[in-house]
């Protein structure tokens, strides 16, 4: 599933090419991906022009003149892509496509059809049931090591599991904590209610750190994730341990190498020396 780097990859690359632009065409080819598609989209879209494209945890938030925001999530296998609607041919997989004053089109591709949209007033975000609950961005000046010391305290699950709850940090997902926890020198098998003080800090500034480089290499491509452009990301090759299992650990003289272990149904990797 895309995490927030290749959501925010794939939102940067359609505010480049759509800011500003009216919104002539949405065309539904099917009445529904993971959900139905809301009732009367096309009448609350078409003729509005994009103000402003922004992400939220790992959400797609398109904010039109009139204060309705579409909103879009990628799911398992989703991609928005984007280019000139002269060029346009269409995939078996591409379910919705949306076109603008300029000759752009923009199509959401998905085979699972795990992503899905939604449309909500501006003014309705913060109530909507996508984003009521959700913790702050990892990336902004709320998610701090004292306000995650407060939010792990009492927790006896592992810290991996405290920091891919969406309540607690927004966008995390399993590759960008694997990575994060590496950089850290933090256990993911450790009590989250042990992850307090300075190491609370230290494991706040690696996954700013990871986010920042994930972003500035356009994301990682694992499977089915590009860029807006069609472009791969190029993140993978500069993870530490995720998917590296028995490869040897690129920070420590460890040799053991990178291990992998299960937790909650996900592959979890890591170096035994060097996170405690």
């Amino acid at each position: 599933m895309p995490e927030l780097p290749e959501v925010e990859t794939v939102c940067r690359g359609l505010a480049s090419r759509l800011e500003g632009r009216v919104l002539t065409r949405l065309e539904l080819r099917r009445p529904d991906m993971r959900f139905p598609f809301p009732p009367g989209l096309k009448g609350l879209v078409e003729g509005r022009r994009v103000v402003a494209i922004k992400r939220r945890a790992k959400y797609i938030l398109m904010t039109l003149d009139d204060g309705g925001v579409l909103i879009g999530h990628l799911g398992m296998s989703g991609r928005m892509l984007i280019g000139p609607k002269a060029e346009l041919v269409l995939e078996p997989h591409d379910h919705v496509v949306l076109e603008t004053e300029d000759g752009t089109a923009v199509r959401f591709n998905d085979a699972r059809r795990f992503g899905f949209l939604d449309y909500c007033r501006a003014e309705d975000l913060g109530t909507h049931k996508l984003f009521a609950d959700i913790g702050p961005e990892p990336l902004g000046n709320e998610f701090s090591g004292p306000y995650l010391s407060s939010r792990l305290e009492g927790k006896m699950t592992p810290i991996k599991a405290a920091l891919l709850d969406q309540k607690i940090v927004a966008g995390l997902g399993n590759i960008y904590v694997s990575e994060s926890l590496y950089w850290a020198g933090i256990a993911p098998t450790r009590l989250a209610m042990t992850v307090v003080g300075t190491a609370a800090d230290t494991l706040v500034a690696a996954i700013r750190q990871v986010l920042l480089n994930a972003i500035a290499a356009g994301g990682s491509s694992l499977r089915d994730y590009v860029q807006a452009t069609g472009e791969l990301g190029y993140f993978q090759h500069q993870w530490a341990v995720y998917g590296k299992e028995g490869e040897p650990c690129p920070d420590c003289t460890c040799t053991t190498g990178i291990a992998r272990i299960v937790q909650s149904n996900r592959s979890t990797f890591y170096c035994a020396q060097r996170q405690r």
